[in-house]
């Protein structure tokens, strides 16, 4: 298993790379299929995402669905 950091740092490159607008789990786990990265599934990514927006690090949209963003 991938260490959750090394996780957030992937997902993280694929957030800065879409800056333009805030993105759900759902497409972030397409951009990183497409990328050739091994995708975990939406809901592992909003968990991930969700526990650094603890820290300050991501912001949440609530929207349906939810969208997420870098600070």
């Amino acid at each position: 298993m991938v260490p959750q950091s090394e996780e957030f740092e992937r997902i993280r490159t694929v957030l800065e790379e879409r800056a333009d607008e805030p993105l759900t789990a759902r497409e972030i786990r397409d951009y990183l299929s497409e990328s050739g990265e091994d995708s975990e599934s939406a809901h592992r990514i909003a968990t991930i995402l969700g526990q650094r927006a603890r820290t300050g690090e991501v912001d949440v949209i609530e929207s349906k669905p939810y969208r997420y963003r870098i600070r």
